[in-house]
């Protein structure tokens, strides 16, 4: 008779069984206990195994010399890395299994009880056995039946007597199971359990051997039945693993209290997941916490020792407190590992030999950001809300070991600084995907120190004004035809106290080993330089928050260098005679070196002079990093404006400029102010406020773009607060002719003092090849070119220079030597002027170069002008409302 039940299903639907299906999952509740139950025996019997051949050797060649304890032997060494991986699949396959048999409890339980009763019913009722029908037949399940039924079913057969009861979802009691076993025990032994051939042999108990087999099989499915009835907790027998964490026996015999957290097993497998992190290993990495909740369970309620689980409960604690710790890092490298990959470039990569090294294996989190319900010893614990937690420690933690970092480190170090920080913030990105992580730039603010709305310095601002106060400035030169500052290798000032960091994590740099070897190759190609690279990361790292602090202290640390030459450069007027004329051409070169090097009588005074030189240099140092700061700034604007200039409606003129084809409004402007027009005027439209404030938003973002596209020149800007620096300096260093037209004999003006250093330290370069570039290299002529412009003496600087002069009277000598073939003067140009004369043609191209820059950025008419008539008389400077204290709008430098 195939019977069909109703049920109600979790979901509240419902649902008709057969028997047959009762059947099935009778079978298969008996099959997974017996599945549960083998893989807990061989966990047994490999424990067993390990604890019986103790490890006699350590692997590990780093703790060969250590002394271990027993319990070590067996646990911690005695595993290797497939055992370890095979244990921890197991235990999740025991843990998984019994976790979804338990979820199964409510749904199973009448099914199971109905066949138990099918079975013990149809075996009670259809034998002839009075003892066992009074102890288990179940005769309500008939009292539906009429009279008539129930008369018939008494005179009908025994073969057609097996189908007259209706099963129904009521077990046998565990007393009446024990019964049964009992009279069949009885029946089957007579009393006698030691029989010859075993309890169910044919051997004198007079049953016939089909009964027998009948009674064995009954006799085995009352032993499942118990177990099937005791469903919970069969399920907890099977599943419980507490036997892998206690180590009682080996305390007492190692006698210490307790044993590292690397001894314990369920730790071992928690650390081998972490370890070696992949798909299927990640998923079941809190596997291994149920053998604490195992222990825990066991040691209160079967051993009913508190202290068990004192010791538990703070193993516990341990263990979690490192998981997390060590679960964030993986987590942070494998996102970090991805970001770096991701911005990598990709000739790089293209270029190398082995570029699928770069590549980033997936791994799947997704599962681990899902738990929020992590049960351990009773407690709930939210672990996305942890990973959360301390994944914005880690972000700050990164962020302030990369501003340590480049702190420690030369102002070469920003682009580094530069890679890193995009590398993190994409790494944000992701993550943020798929946790709810504090604001990437509120973070890095915060590890700025500038959290403040008035606050326009940070720790990298500052830390770029102190590198070019005390490293930058003093002790790089440069090299205007590379366009890039290198260290001088003759320093006269020492850089300031660096602190040795230790190398941290790889997760601290790019994630993985191979991508921290990529990037750092990227970097070498940065770190013995200064150039454009790193003024645009300055640019992008930095922002436009600090950059006019930046600016502020360059412009104040050049009026302060100025201030300070001013007595330095009186001290060498005053070695210059009071008047000096133009050079004698009659006493060729060799004469007109002679008689520079009696104007220059400044041999005692060879330290000012060095001093005057490194003070110019680093004038010149700040002027160039400005026009570097410039050029990048530029570049920004440039890139910023062609992304904005469709939406502002912005087109070229005909006079070559930019100019706007709407007045007033902006394509953006017009088309969300239509939009919103269109919506007010809707009365269906649900929100309409919100599309007017779109409109209103749109206004304001038109505005704020609009008033980039005329922005100024930071180097125009440098060049004009030093010109109103030097008005100050203007009487020491600018003397007005006296007869109103130029005066060829002074000797006071800042030129001459420049003239006569550029001549002496050309000198000194000539003879000593090794000093070129070595201490000063090109900004002294930047410093010096922009300062004689600024004043003035850009015309009789060009036209009263010592080498200007000494090349007009090398090359009339020349010109007199092709002609009158003395070999005799010739031989004196061969004797050593080539270099003096060709250093002197190089520095002249330098000035020319310079000062066909600040007339291009900053015209005289513009600023402050001295010129010069045709007729040959001055015109005397002209004022401009230009003082120091126009400059006081960029922010002054905090302390």
């Amino acid at each position: 008779m195939n019977q069909m039940t109703i049920l109600k299903t979790s979901d509240g639907t419902d649902t008709e069984w057969s028997r047959e299906v009762k059947g099935n999952m009778y079978d298969m509740v008996v099959e997974g206990f017996q599945l549960l139950s083998r893989w807990t025996g061989r966990i047994w019997e490999q424990c067993a195994w390990k604890f019986s051949r103790p490890c006699k050797e350590v692997l590990d060649s780093n703790q060969a010399s250590t002394t271990f304890f027993d319990y070590e032997k067996v646990v911690r060494w005695n595993y290797t890395a497939d055992e370890r991986r095979a244990l921890l699949e197991l235990v999740g396959y025991i843990k998984s299994i019994g976790l979804m048999m338990q979820g199964c409890d409510t749904l199973v339980a009448e099914a199971l009880w109905e066949t138990i009763h099918v079975e013990v019913q149809d075996f009670v009722q259809d034998k002839i056995l009075s003892d066992m029908r009074t102890l288990s037949a179940d005769w309500m399940a008939n009292s539906n039946k009429t009279e008539p039924e129930l008369q018939s079913m008494h005179h009908d057969s025994d073969e057609n007597r097996q189908n007259t009861f209706y099963p129904r979802p009521v077990a046998p009691t565990a007393a009446q199971i024990h019964c049964l076993q009992f009279l069949i025990c009885e029946l089957v032994s007579g009393g006698n359990l030691r029989k010859p051939g075993g309890l169910f042999g044919n051997s004198g108990s007079g049953i016939p051997v089909e009964d027998l087999k009948l009674l064995e099989t009954f006799f085995y499915k009352l032993s499942f039945f118990l177990h099937i009835l005791d469903y919970t907790a069969t399920i907890g027998t099977l599943t419980d693993l507490s036997f892998l964490w206690f180590r009682e026996f080996y305390l007492e015999s190692s006698r210490v209290i307790q044993f590292p957290i690397e001894c314990s097993l369920p730790w071992m497998l928690v650390d081998y997941a972490l370890e070696l992190p992949e798909a299927g290993i990640l998923e079941s990495i809190l596997m291994p916490f149920d053998i604490y909740n195992d222990s825990a369970q066991h040691a209160l309620s079967a051993l009913k020792q508190r202290f068990l689980y004192d010791e538990i409960e703070a193993e516990v604690d341990l263990s979690f407190d490192l998981l997390v710790h060590k679960l964030n890092e993986i987590i942070f490298s494998y996102y970090k590992s991805c970001a770096a990959s991701e911005l990598l470039d990709k000739s790089f990569v293209a270029a190398c030999e082995e570029g699928d090294k770069y590549n980033v294996k997936p791994l799947r989190f997704e599962v681990i950001f899902k738990l929020r319900r992590v049960k351990v010893l009773g407690r709930t614990i939210n672990l996305r809300s942890l990973i959360t937690q301390r994944m914005n420690k880690l972000f700050r933690e990164n962020m302030d070991f990369l501003l340590e970092r480049f702190e420690n480190g030369d102002l070469c170090g920003i682009v580094e600084l530069q890679l890193q920080l995009e590398i993190l913030e994409l790494t944000h990105h992701f993550l943020s995907k798929c946790l709810e992580l504090d604001s990437y730039f509120l973070m890095l603010h915060e590890m700025q120190e500038n959290l403040s709305l008035v606050s326009y310095s940070s720790r990298i601002a500052t830390q770029i004004c102190n590198e070019m106060q005390n490293d930058f400035l003093p002790n790089f030169v440069l090299c205007n035809t590379t366009q890039r500052f290198v260290r001088s290798l003759r320093g006269t000032h020492q850089s300031s106290q660096r602190t040795n960091l230790t190398s941290g994590k790889p997760y601290l740099y790019c994630g993985s080993q191979d991508l921290n070897m990529a990037y750092q190759s990227i970097a070498a190609l940065h770190r013995d330089f200064f150039g454009l690279p790193h003024m645009i990361a300055v640019v992008k790292v930095v922002g436009p928050r600090s950059l006019p602090g930046i600016l502020r202290a360059l412009l104040d640390h050049i009026s302060t260098k100025m201030t300070a030459m001013v007595p330095k450069v009186s001290g060498l007027q005053e070695a210059l005679p009071k008047a000096v004329g133009l050079l004698p051409f009659d006493g060729g070169v060799a004469g007109c070196q002679k008689f520079i090097n009696e104007i220059l009588t400044w041999e005692e005074k060879a330290e000012l002079r060095r001093e005057v030189l490194h003070d110019l240099k680093e004038i010149g140092n700040a002027l160039y990093w400005i026009s570097l700061l410039d050029i990048a700034l530029r570049e920004l604007d440039t890139a910023q404006f062609m992304q904005t200039a469709p939406w502002l409606g912005a087109i070229p003129g005909n006079d070559s400029q930019i100019k706007l084809a709407y007045t007033g409004h902006t394509p953006l402007t017009i088309l969300l102010s239509s939009a919103a027009n269109a919506v007010v005027s809707n009365p269906a439209f649900p929100n309409p406020s919100s599309f007017l404030v779109m409109s209103k938003q749109a206004e304001a973002a038109s505005l704020i773009y609009k008033s980039n596209m005329n922005t100024g020149s930071v180097l125009e800007y440098a060049l004009a607060f030093t010109s109103a620096a030097l008005d100050k300096h203007y009487s020491k260093w600018s003397a007005s002719p006296k007869t109103g037209f130029i005066d060829i004999t002074t000797s006071k003006d800042f030129y001459r003092v420049f003239s006569g250093l550029q001549f002496v330290y050309l000198e000194e370069t000539v003879l000593d090849p090794s000093r070129k570039y070595e201490a000063l290299g090109d900004s002294v002529a930047w410093a010096s070119c922009a300062i004689m412009y600024l004043l003035g003496q850009q015309q009789h600087f060009e036209l009263f220079d010592f080498s200007y002069q000494f090349l007009n009277v090398a090359e009339v000598e020349n010109a007199t030597v092709s002609l009158t073939t003395d070999r005799a003067k010739g031989s004196i140009l061969s004797q050593g002027y080539e270099k003096l004369l060709e250093a002197m043609r190089k520095a002249r191209r330098l000035n020319n170069y310079v000062f066909s820059i600040l007339r291009a950025r900053c015209p005289l008419e513009d600023k402050v002008a001295c010129a010069i008539k045709q007729s040959g008389a001055p015109l005397h400077r002209v004022k401009f409302a230009n003082t120091v204290s126009a400059f006081e709008t960029l922010p002054q430098r905090t302390v």
